[in-house]
Parts: structure tokens; C-alpha cells; sequence
């Protein structure tokens, strides 16, 4: 028996990367590129959001990082969605942070797997539906997300 969950899952992955969608995400994607394919043709305005991680890092098995977004955050004026993208890895979206106006502050904390040396990209969405981001590239001396090569 197939669960409206199920079949809603299995559609949105469906139309996510069926041919002529705009939302193919893959590996080793320029930064520009994976963000068009999540905001699609909306401007990406590079100020007021911060990145906070080291931009070397030993192990890319758990790298920290923090980020803030300039916003008032009220009912009017706030970020809705925070995504940080790692184009280098096997999966691109590495996080999605919805938030709202009762958050009070808009900054997340978290950690990435990185595959490799790569530009991390955070995308900020207003409710006014312009968007915001930053990029950071970060250096990486062992990469994670590399079972694949071990598999072959």
C-alpha cells in the first residue's frame, strides 16, 4: 500500500531530476550554477550574510561553520530559508534552515562533510523575496565523502 508520504516523497524526487525540471544538482557544479537551479531566475545579492568557518581545514569530516544573515526579523522583514551549498561534494544541498520571525535572530550553526578543496555558497531567502548570499572557499587536506573510491 503506497502512503500520500510516500507518493509525495517519491513525485518530489521525480520532478526534482526529471530532464527539463531547472533542478539538477551534481557534483562539482560551479557555485553560480547550483544556485540558479534552487532560486531559479531571482538575483543573488552577495552582502549581508556572513560565513564563519575555517577556510583550511585538516579533516573534511566535520567542519564547523556559522552562519548570519542581516535581517530585522520581523512579521514584515525576515529570512525564510537558509541553504548552504557545497558543490564539490556528491550532494550539493548540504542544509535547509527555515525560519521565521519568532527566531529573533537569523544565524545558524552546523557542521558540513566537504569532500574536497571547494567554494561554499549560503543563499538567504527574504520574505520579500529578494536574495542573499556569501561565498567561502575552503581548502580541504582530507576530503570526506569519499566511500566511492574505496568501493571500486
Amino acid at each position: 500500500m503506497i502512503t500520500r508520504r510516500t507518493f509525495t516523497a517519491a513525485f518530489g524526487v521525480g520532478m526534482a531530476l526529471a530532464p527539463g525540471s531547472g533542478f539538477s544538482l551534481t557534483a562539482s557544479q560551479d557555485p553560480a550554477a547550483v544556485a540558479r537551479a534552487l532560486i531559479g531566475g531571482r538575483k543573488v545579492v552577495y552582502e549581508g550574510v556572513t560565513i564563519d568557518m575555517p577556510q583550511l581545514a585538516e579533516t573534511g569530516n566535520s567542519v564547523p561553520i556559522t552562519v548570519g544573515v542581516e535581517s530585522p526579523m520581523s512579521a514584515a522583514d525576515h529570512v525564510q530559508r537558509v541553504q548552504i551549498i557545497v558543490p564539490g561534494n556528491p550532494e550539493p544541498l548540504a542544509a535547509t534552515f527555515m525560519l521565521a520571525p519568532a527566531n529573533g535572530l537569523a544565524r545558524i550553526s552546523t557542521r558540513l562533510r566537504l569532500a574536497r578543496t571547494q567554494t561554499v555558497l549560503v543563499l538567504a531567502e527574504h520574505s520579500d523575496g529578494r536574495v542573499t548570499g556569501a561565498e567561502l572557499p575552503v581548502h580541504v587536506t582530507l576530503g570526506a565523502c569519499i566511500d566511492e573510491l574505496w568501493t571500486h
